[in-house]
């Protein structure tokens, strides 16, 4: 310091060097000089010129300004620059001061972490080196990686320790921060300027406080250097610095300057170049920097000189200072709920990115990452834990602790709790000897204490006091040293600065102001901790503990004695258990301990809940015991296994059974108070009265008891007896009387009077228990007693009927039979001394004789006589018996009497004529009558009536005497309105003595009503027709509807009253009479319901008249939001079982279809604690409903709940009831990456393994749970290895989804488990499933709409073949398609055997490629209904069909008038017979078109019908018609005319022989030019030349039918020889070619199928084998590769031949190997958007790659510019494309570029040097060794180093050449066996017609052809040659007339005369 100014030097780096390497220092003083005098001194000092630019900057690179120079310090270091980033030419140094800070003297009495607790301590200061690297690694995007490298390796150099990081690295300014002892992260300062303080901030609350805010004293690194070697070098790069700082600290450096006397704190900072290396010697540090180029930030500690004892721990106990290690960072390596040794994922996002590696460097060399230790005790105390207990702590000044309790069980027989290895072993002879369970547990700490995430080890927490043994139950002691705990604090609890040691956690957490709070699933709980606790550890223990050994396992069973019901099954059972060295087995005799009262019995069964088999380790269970003596108790008792005395003695046991056995009640003794015993065995009379009695009950002392001896402290059951009587007999015994005793104590009974019934009695006296009347106890029967006696019948005293026939016939001799009877109705012997007495009112009654036999007695030969009435009207009389002699002597019968036999046949009505209407039927009634007139009924009177004309009737009198004859409608022909008469005879066949009975019947016309129509007032045009539909709005109303009635006649009758009254509606039943005679029917109300379609009649009731039609009501306008839920009770977390409903509906609730597909993106769901993200619309198309899926109500208190769902305007609150939620769940542990897009049948490959867990997400284990996959929706069908399986022993479930397939969507893959049916949630995992476009599914048909006229031309088919993306597929052979047509309607879903097949056309220059189209094709020449369906064969056997098309075939245009049918050949004379002139009859003309189509139905005309001569001579008269003219005419209607009778006048002139044509041509104005009618007839002068001409007509005709016919079939069967011949032709030309190629490229083939086959199945097996054979693959999965304009995967579109070449072309492109490459961006936005953004697209139609391909960098027009070393070659000319190589191409063009690939490094530089030499760029070059050289030309370093292959994902290898020489191969032979069968099957086929042309059939019937012909030629000839007469001009009318009137013509509007004679 100078005049009161300190001194302030400036050392100054000129930089500016031209060559680039001198560097010039200079210091300059500038203690009074300001920011302008400092530049004009370094003007001066630099020799600077005026106009020279240059930058000054500070070693942090910041530009130095006014403010920045005022606040330079001395001994700054500043450099001088052309520009700001320049790069240094050479090191320079920073003058730093690093004295200690104040705090070195505050805390140097802190613990140091070496001064250990008898361990060694290297472990905790490498620790420290790793808090620094965890904090400066913070803040990383990415992976956050640490590695410590043990370099003791002497080659390499000395032994060094180097602690390297990618984390945010050190400014100069922070470096120096770094070497100030002391300087804690409170007072640090970041830049060169002191306002660029850091100013701490602390990080926000994280779960376990994992921030990684553990560098925190700004002591521990220096420390740790110090402690493992005697030197250390940072070497670090800040992000965003071109240079790299590195400081040395040693201790020789120190002792130098102290020696010295120089400042110790002090130091350099040298400020390089990365990978400048030039100031150092040691190999590895050369090494080391080397590494440093590409990074851009990283800090590396080297510690040199590490201490011997050092390297021997380090070498010798890796695996204790690594595990060490790893206890400390555990949670920061594996997350926060630390690592879990059944989660074997490798899925990044399942840890944390944090990555702490050790690399041991010597001989052999060794890496550990310490995520992979898996014996720290973190780990050990998860692995063996089965349930946690979660709590916070918070203290009064805001301190907070996370807390964590793991309860470890005993299990089997030891304990579970993990123990340190090096942790002495308490030893217990006692606990040593065989039996013992239970191990010693030594008391120890409950809590591990962690800072900021990492372990401070020498601090625990032994218990708090609500988790302290001494004040928990003491059933529970041994529970208490199960348990093993976890604090978690952040830095308001100070650590020691060597972080060993808390300063006073357990202190302040054990005050009492301190609050302890459980959480549960993130929630706090308010209830005590310390009940919660107790509760939890009690819960822990009888779950988890498993003390009892269950022995011989029996069955499964229900138990129903449980009250809770889910709690009833599954129990299982077993004979015995080992319990604390004893065992207990089935039968044994135990003792209860507390339990009131004391409990003696034998173990009937051990119980314990739950699904179990074999043996089986419990905390505990349950055993059944038999109370004894049984006969005491009656009763099995169930307690806990504990409650058994295990002090008890069989002998002490069993005494007590028997004392108890004593006082149970052994006989009863029976008096009779009254002195009449009943002796055994003894006989008394019916009716003898039996008792009183008195019994007594006996103990085996003789004692008298009214009850069973009292059990416990109660009183004894109350004893009763019961009397009993039992009848003996032959269906076995029946009690007749019972009774208990009067009284309680004294038991009495009284008399019993009513043993009347006859037989063997026994009489049973039985001890009862009062409360249920059960005579044993404990399977021992109580005492009882017997008495048997019989009972015999009494004296007769009356008599009763015997069986008799009460119907009587007059005159017909009967008996009466008798049955005497005692005065208990049992049957008895009559006395001797009897006087019968009949009689009768009304009749006459006399017998013959009486009789009488043991008790019956019977009158002989009864008559009666008099009057009687029939059957139906029968008369009843009352016949008295007296029995003179008896108590009761007198009684009646009834009886009828019944007519005799028939007389005669009387009909009604009886008037004659009888009248009927025609059309009705006629009722009569028929009877028949004995002689006295008397209705009778008897066999086979059966009555026929005869009308004349009418079929018989009859009917059967036989039943009732008396019948009806309804007959049928007589319908007779009444012309002129006047009635007929016919005869009716009534006649009985098998009574041939009754005469017959005659009426006349008179037939009148009718007026009934026949018809009834329905019309509306409002519409004239609408009438009801039957069955009619018709669509009405719900609830709405027809009015004005009428009705009509028309009689038979088509006449309207008006309606009536009568006829109203009718009148009946189904759809109303208050129907007003004066509307219905009005015609108006009462207005009709349509449901309000929309359902099915409703039926409505009106009927007209007497006549069955009725019009009957559906009303189908349509919904209104929406008027609500309704919304349906399944259930609604939901539990609290879990979703609402089933799917929500919303509907809009109408005033009705009727569904209104209102909704669209759009309206789920208007819909909301609002309520309490919902979780609104969970919930999804879905749009159902059938219901037009929308469906509400995942309504989940996250929290909220339980009971109603409002769920309100809104939709535009509409709005619907329904309540559902929210109960308490399932406390567990399952984790879904393994599943993809990405978003699953799939197609259709396709499956996953990666299997889905889901992890039980309880509510805390800790996985369980309980193999009761069964865990289920389904679909959501369910139209996602999945096949799968297994739909529901239950967990492991580790509580996972795998399952594996083989394919799936449904319908284009999103679905969801849920996982759901259940234990003892009740449901657990489980996660679900959303599915994309995508359609196929290589599948086809449909076929899509286009064709224009027009009519189709017979034998016309059909229009253009266009077929597409539709994939299951809906794209057009082009891969289908036109041969393969194929049109079929057949008439009739539809068949199934696939073409009628009879359709015709077309195939399809060649398409035409302007029609597209991608569908077949079917042109030319003829329409059939029937009009109707006709089918098309076209069809695709897929396969062999596998056709995919379209719709099938209905057509309707119309009659073309009219050509002719043709007749319906070809009448036969007339031949007519001149005879008077009518038959014999007539020419046609019946005969129907029609206008036709070309093919005989009705083509005339909207013309109207004449059909003028004339004579012509065939032989053309117009010389001659030709016949004349009736009415002596020449031509006739008659009406064409809707193109018809209909002709009844055609006939020639009599006499008619012609020549005898001749033949004539009738010409029927058709006059219509719209069409003159029709082509007539013709028909040929012969005529003759004489009947019997006619009649012979005539049958050879018809001969004729019929021949030339058949010879027709045979013609047609010859030619069919020549044309189809042709056609075989053709295609047998085409199939041996193909067959020809293909073997030629065969034979062209030297392949092997055959000549026979069976050969072909052969060769076939060898060719590919050999393919089979080649694809077995392991090769490289790209393993990821292509879910979009087959989707519509989606080329797929990069790495699936290339094969690479080359191991090392597809190595480090993989790793080159590594990124962009798993991108998907699309032909469209659309298509590319389609995946973009499936899913949600994560998976990486390009589109080739946004990529502009150069046309052509580029030539390689060493040729210049075709010429090498120099030798090229290494065998250079473009990268992208190594891969082979399978599929697309133009696309592919541009993609990899695109990708790969101009990149090159080379033999080795070396060859790559010496290429890109000598490119380079010749002025031009080099690209990337990538070596087959691995190594890449940039475009820029960096090369070396790890990132410019390919990993192994192993550890990359690589492009497959292609099959070899010979593979697709096989596939060829395969394909050419497949096609020569097909070509090889076809030509087979022709040859085959036309041989077999040929065969058949040729065989004796159709020689035959050429034969017969030939025959018919000459029989043809001969009638022929006859009809031409047939001599003619001379005719006879005779015209008189003397003959029959034809019906067609020549003078009524004019009349008749079919038919008139044009020319007369």
């Amino acid at each position: 310091m100078e005049g009161g100014k300190a001194r302030r030097r400036i050392c100054v780096y000129d930089c500016r060097s031209e060559d680039g390497r001198k560097v010039t220092k200079k210091k300059l003083e500038t203690r009074d000089v300001d920011f302008r005098g400092f530049l004009q001194l370094l003007h001066k000092e630099f020799a600077i010129r005026s106009n020279e630019t240059f930058v000054l900057v500070t070693t942090d690179r910041v530009v130095l300004d006014f403010k920045i120079f005022e606040e330079l310090q001395d001994d700054s270091t500043l450099l001088l620059l052309e520009q700001e980033h320049q790069a240094l030419a050479s090191a320079t140094k920073e003058r730093i001061n690093f004295t200690p800070h104040y705090d070195t003297l505050i805390q140097s009495g802190t613990y140091e972490y070496w001064a250990s607790r008898g361990q060694k301590p290297l472990p905790y200061s490498l620790a420290e080196l790793i808090d620094n690297a965890l904090s400066a690694t913070a803040k990383n995007k990415g992976m956050r990686t640490i590695e410590i490298r043990m370099m003791f390796d002497e080659t390499l150099g000395k032994p060094a320790v180097i602690v390297l990081d990618n984390g945010c690295g050190m400014t100069s300014q922070q470096l120096k921060n770094w070497a100030r002892y002391r300087l804690s992260k409170f007072n640090r300062e970041n830049g060169s300027s002191g306002s660029e303080r850091e100013g701490y901030v602390r990080p926000d609350p994280v779960p376990r406080s994992l921030n990684s805010d553990i560098s925190y004293f700004g002591v521990g690194g220096k420390q740790a250097i110090f402690h493992i070697g005697d030197s250390g070098r940072m070497i670090t790069k800040a992000y965003g610095s071109p240079d790299v700082h590195e400081m040395l600290i040693s201790k020789k450096d120190f002792e130098s300057k102290e020696k010295n006397k120089e400042d110790v704190f002090s130091g350099n900072i040298l400020n390089r170049n990365p990978c400048n290396s030039s100031h150092l010697n040691e190999r590895f540090l050369r090494d080391l920097i080397a590494e440093e180029s590409g990074k851009k930030k990283f800090t590396a500690v080297v510690i040199t000189g590490v201490f011997p004892d050092h390297i021997a721990f380090i070498k010798q106990d890796y695996k204790v200072w690594t595990k060490q290690l790893a206890q400390i960072y555990h949670y920061y390596i594996h997350g926060a709920t630390g690592r879990d040794m059944s989660d074997r994922s490798t899925d990044s996002n399942s840890h944390p990115e944090i990555k702490i590696t050790i690399t041991l460097r010597d001989k052999p060399p060794l890496v550990i990452d310490l995520r992979e230790v898996e014996n720290d005790m973190q780990t050990q105390y998860i692995q063996s834990a089965v349930d946690t207990f979660e709590f916070k702590a918070t203290t009064s000044e805001g301190g907070t602790v996370e807390g964590l309790i793991r309860y470890h069980p005993f299990l089997y027989d030891k304990e579970t709790y993990p123990e340190e290895p090096d942790a002495g072993q308490e030893e217990d002879d006692a606990d040593n000897e065989p039996g013992a369970q239970h191990q010693k547990i030594r008391k120890r700490p409950i809590f591990d204490c962690f800072w900021n995430g990492r372990l401070i080890p020498y601090t625990t927490v032994s218990e708090f006091d609500w988790c302290d043994q001494s004040k928990g139950a003491k059933e529970l002691a041994e529970c208490y040293n199960r348990i093993s705990g976890v604090l978690f604090t952040d830095d308001k609890f100070p650590v020691s600065t060597n972080k060993l040691t808390f300063m006073e956690l357990e202190l302040k957490l054990k005050q009492k102001d301190t609050f302890f709070t459980r959480i549960v699933n993130g929630q706090k709980q308010r209830g005590p901790i310390q009940k919660e606790f107790t509760q939890w550890l009690k819960n822990c223990h009888e779950k988890y503990d498993k003390q009892v050994k269950f022995l011989d396992f029996k069955e499964t069973i229900t138990r129903t004695d449980v009250s809770v019901k889910k709690m009833q099954y599954p129990w299982a059972a077993f004979t015995s258990i080992e319990w604390d060295g004893k065992k207990y087995s089935e039968g044994q005799l135990v003792k209860s301990q507390k339990t009131q009262p004391i409990i003696y019995g034998s173990v009937v069964r051990f119980l314990l809940y739950g699904q179990h088999e074999g043996n089986v380790f419990a905390t505990g269970g349950q055993v059944e015991i038999c109370q004894e003596p049984k006969a005491f108790h009656n009763k099995n008792k169930t307690m806990l296994i504990s409650k058994i005395d295990k002090t008890a003695t069989d002998e002490a046991i069993q005494k007590n059974i028997d004392n108890d056995a004593a006082k149970l009640p052994e006989i009863l003794r029976v008096n009779w108070p009254e002195g009449n015993p009943w002796p055994q065995n003894g006989v008394q009379p019916a009716g003898a009265q039996l008792g009183p009695l008195n019994v007594e009950i006996l103990n085996k002392k003789g004692e008298f008891i009214s009850k069973m001896p009292a059990v416990g402290q109660g009183a004894g059951k109350r004893l009763n007896i019961e009397l009993k009587i039992v009848k003996h007999g032959p269906k076995g015994d029946t009690e007749v009387f019972q009774c208990t005793a009067l009284t309680a104590k004294f038991f009495w009974f009284k008399k019993i009077d009513n043993l009347t019934s006859l037989g063997e009695y026994t009489l049973i006296l039985r001890t009862l228990l009062n409360e249920n009347n059960a005579n044993s106890f404990g399977g021992r029967e109580l005492p009882s007693y017997k008495l048997n006696f019989t009972i015999k019948e009494g004296k007769a005293e009356s008599f009763v009927f015997g069986k008799m026939n009460s119907s009587l016939r007059v005159g017909m001799p009967f008996d009466i039979p008798l049955q005497i009877k005692d005065g208990y109705d049992h049957s008895a012997v009559p006395p001797p001394d009897l006087k019968p007495l009949l009689k009768c009112s009304g009749l006459t009654i006399s017998y013959d004789t009486t009789e009488s036999s043991g008790s019956k007695f019977t009158f002989k030969g009864v008559k009666a006589s008099g009057k009687s009435l029939n059957h139906q009207q029968s008369k009843t009389y009352d016949l008295k018996v007296t029995l003179v002699g008896l108590t009761q002597n007198t009684d009646t019968i009834k009886i009828i009497l019944l007519p005799g036999i028939p007389h005669s046949i009387h009909v009604t009505p009886e008037n004659n004529p009888i009248r009927i209407e025609n059309g009705d039927p006629v009722l009569f009634n028929v009877e028949i009558h004995d002689e006295a007139g008397n209705l009778t009924a008897n066999a086979k009177q059966i009555v026929r009536c005869q009308i004349h004309g009418c079929p018989p009737y009859a009917t059967d009198c036989s039943n009732t005497g008396a019948g009806q004859i309804v007959t049928k409608p007589i319908n007779l022909k009444i012309t002129k309105g006047e009635p007929k008469k016919l005869k009716v005879q009534f006649e009985m066949h098998s009574q041939k003595k009754i005469a017959a009975v005659v009426r006349e019947l008179v037939v009148v016309p009718g007026r009934r009503i026949s018809h009834m129509e329905i019309c509306s007032q409002d519409d004239e045009n609408l009438v009801l027709t039957n069955n009619e539909k018709i669509v009405w709005l719900a609830g709405g109303l027809m009015e004005n509807l009428f009705y009509k009635l028309y009689d038979e006649a088509g006449r309207e009758v008006a309606p009536t009253p009568e006829i109203a009254s009718k009148i009946k509606v189904n759809w109303t039943g208050d129907v007003h009479l004066e509307d219905l005679v009005q015609g108006k029917l009462p207005d009709l109300q349509v449901p309000k319901q929309v359902q099915k379609e409703h039926f409505f009649q009106v009927s007209y009731q007497d006549q069955s008249v009725f019009v009957s039609f559906h009303i189908v009501p349509q919904p209104d306008e929406p008027k609500r939001l309704k919304a349906t839920l399944v259930k609604s009770t939901v539990k609290l977390g879990e979703v609402i079982p089933g799917n929500i409903s919303l509907e809009l509906v109408d005033q009705y609730d009727n569904v209104t279809k209102a909704l669209t597909s759009d309206s789920k993106n208007h819909m909301t769901v609002k309520a309490e604690g919902l979780e609104e993200s969970a919930i999804t619309f879905k749009w159902q198309e059938g219901s037009s409903s929308v469906l509400v899926m995942g309504v989940q109500l996250k929290s909220g208190a339980l009971g109603p709940r409002e769920i309100c769902f809104t939709y535009k305007n509409y709005e619907e609150r329904v309540i559902v009831k929210v109960t308490a939620g399932v406390p567990a769940k399952l984790k879904l542990l393994s599943e993809p990456v990405k978003s699953l897009q799939l197609m259709n049948d396709q499956g996953i490959e990666t299997p889905f393994v889901v992890q039980l867990c309880d509510e805390g997400d800790n996985p369980c284990s309980d193999q009761r749970v069964v865990v289920e996959l389904r679909s959501s929706p369910q139209l996602l069908k999945l096949n799968l290895s297994v739909t529901s399986q239950p967990v492991n022993v580790e509580g996972k479930a795998s399952f594996t989804v083989h394919s799936v397939s449904g319908p284009k969507g999103y679905y969801q893959l849920v996982f759901k488990g259940s234990l003892n049916n009740k449901p657990i949630p489980g996660p679900s995992v959303n599915v994309t499933v995508n359609p196929d476009p290589s599948k086809p599914v449909s076929l899509s048909v286009v064709y224009d709409l027009k009519k189709f006229p017979a034998g016309g031309v059909f229009p253009v088919f266009s077929v597409t073949v539709v994939s299951e993306e809906g794209s057009p597929m082009t891969t289908f052979n036109p041969a393969a398609a194929s049109m079929r047509l057949w008439k009739g309607l539809p068949s199934d879903k696939t073409p009628s055997e009879t359709a015709t097949e077309l195939k399809c056309s060649k398409p035409m220059k302007n029609q597209k490629n991608d569908r077949f189209y079917f042109s030319d094709k003829e329409i059939p020449e029937d009009v109707g209904k006709h089918t098309i369906q076209f069809s695709v064969r897929l396969e062999a056997t596998k056709f995919l069909y379209s719709e099938q098309i209905i057509i309707d075939v119309v009659a073309n245009q009219p050509v002719k008038l043709g007749a319906d049918s070809q009448p036969p050949t007339p031949v007519v004379s001149y005879s008077k017979v009518l038959a014999n002139r007539t020419l046609v009859e019946n005969m129907t003309l029609r206008i036709m078109d070309s093919f005989g189509n009705p083509a005339g139905e909207h013309l109207n005309g004449n059909v003028v019908i004339s004579i012509k001569n065939c032989s053309g001579d117009s010389n001659g008269t030709p016949p004349l018609f009736e009415g002596s003219t020449k031509s006739l005419e008659i009406s064409l209607k809707e193109g018809q005319a209909h002709i009844d009778r055609l006939a020639i006048m009599e006499n008619s002139p012609g020549e005898n022989g001749s033949a004539y044509t009738l010409l029927f041509t058709p006059e219509v104005l719209q069409f003159p030019t029709l082509a007539p009618f013709e028909l040929p007839f012969h005529f003759y002068n004489d009947v019997d030349n006619q009649r012979k001409m005539s049958e050879l007509s018809k001969k004729k005709d019929e021949l030339a039918v058949a010879v027709r016919n045979d013609k047609e079939f010859i030619s069919t069967f020549k044309d189809l020889l042709k056609l075989m011949t053709s295609h047998h032709l085409a199939a041996s030309n193909k067959e020809a070619a293909i073997r030629n190629v065969l034979h062209t490229k030297n392949m092997e083939t055959a000549q026979t199928i069976p050969d072909l086959d052969r060769l076939i199945n060898e060719k590919r097996a050999e393919i089979e084998r080649i694809t077995t054979i392991p090769r490289r693959i790209f393993s990821p999965p292509d879910h979009f590769r087959r989707q519509q304009d989606v080329l797929g995967m990069v790495g699936h579109l290339a094969f690479v031949q080359d191991d090392d070449a597809a190595r480090v072309i993989s790793w080159a492109i590594q990124g962009d190997m798993e991108c998907i490459i699309t032909k469209t961006t659309a298509a590319a936005r389609r995946i973009y958007d499936d899913t949600n953004g994560q998976q990486q697209v390009m589109a080739l139609d946004s990529v502009y790659v150069h046309p052509g391909n580029r030539t390689m960098p060493h040729l210049r027009n075709g010429c090498p510019l120099f030798c090229p070393p290494g065998n250079p070659v473009l990268a992208r000319e190594l891969l082979l494309y399978a599929d697309n190589p133009e696309s592919c191409e541009m993609v990899f063009k695109n990708i790969l570029a101009e990149t090159i690939l080379i033999d080795d490094l070396d060859s790559a530089n010496s290429y890109r040097k000598m490119v380079v030499q010749n002025k031009m760029q080099c690209p990337t070059i990538l070596t087959r060794e691995g190594d890449r050289v940039s475009a820029k030309g960096k090369f070396g370093g790890r990132q410019n180093k390919a990993p192994p292959i192993s550890a990359l994902k690589v492009f497959g290898a292609p099959f070899p050449q010979h593979y697709f020489l096989l596939k060829e191969h395969i394909d050419l032979l497949t096609d020569h066996r097909s070509a090889l069968d076809k030509m087979n099957q022709a040859a085959e086929k036309r041989d077999n017609h040929l065969n058949n042309m040729k065989s004796p059939e159709m020689r035959k019937r050429d034969q017969e052809m030939e025959g018919r012909k000459k029989q043809l030629e001969e009638i022929e000839r006859q009809l031409v040659s047939t001599p003619a007469r001379p005719l006879k001009r005779a015209l008189e009318n003397t003959g029959e007339s034809s019906g067609i009137n020549p003078k009524r013509l004019s009349r008749d509007p079919r038919m008139r005369s044009t020319h007369s004679t």
